[in-house]
């Protein structure tokens, strides 16, 4: 494994496109998320390409089913090598339970982490679907439901990351997307923060996709991330 904190989101609809990308890029200065775009247009196949070039690959499927076909599937990725999946927090103990069974605690080989609330989903979302809880403290009740399954960590927003870290210690990995450099206008994000900001307030992986794949010149994108990151980690 890399000790690069950033990891790339490969957000194309096809293989080709992806690798003209990966093709730019060392494995030294990122590890890579392939989703679900990536991952039904193109199968395992994809992720079998990046971890032969040597880089570490996040699938982010977001495995929610019964406990059965999450064990399944999560054995399924860890046999294409991945370094890291996820599963969603609120499927249910069982569930995280049954995930965690199928992937061996192994330190960073291979890290299982759990969803809490997506960045795209703001207070008022969820007062939609009929949850009273705000996004922080639904965050903190599926981290407390994820850690207490022995996973590795959860996927959050940087504005949880300092409350998350109080609560479950430096071993709990935090996966913050939802990153955006300064210079660049939010989206369909809402609860952003930027690279600098993420790390400071405790987060261990960074998220990033459109900032650097749409970049017009992702390596110099990157690099200039990457020594953001080091100028406070400093």
């Amino acid at each position: 494994m890399n000790d690069s904190r950033i990891i790339v989101a490969l957000d194309y609809p096809t293989k080709s496109l992806a690798m003209e990308f990966v093709d730019k890029v060392d494995p030294g200065l990122c590890k890579l998320k392939v989703g679900k775009q990536l991952f039904t247009g193109c199968g395992p196949d994809i992720v079998e390409s990046l971890v032969n070039k040597g880089f570490d690959v996040f699938l982010d499927l977001k495995f929610h089913d019964i406990p059965n076909t999450v064990y399944e599937a999560c054995k399924s990725a860890v046999n294409l090598g991945v370094w890291m999946l996820n599963i969603h927090a609120i499927g249910g103990k069982e569930m995280l339970c049954a995930a965690r069974q199928a992937v061996p605690a192994d330190g960073s080989k291979h890290l299982l982490i759990a969803v809490t609330v997506l960045t795209s989903t703001s207070d008022q979302d969820l007062k939609d679907f009929g949850i009273s809880y705000s996004a922080v403290d639904m965050v903190m009740k599926l981290a407390q439901m994820t850690a207490d399954a022995g996973l590795d960590g959860v996927v959050c927003s940087a504005h949880e990351t300092v409350q998350l870290r109080q609560t479950f210690g430096k071993e709990f990995y935090l996966i913050t997307p939802g990153i955006r450099p300064a210079d660049i206008n939010a989206d369909d994000q809402k609860r952003i923060k930027t690279p600098s900001e993420a790390i400071l307030s405790g987060s261990n992986f960074l998220v990033i996709g459109r900032p650097v794949t749409q970049s017009n010149d992702p390596v110099a994108t990157l690099i200039a991330i990457k020594d953001e990151i080091e100028s406070v980690l400093n």
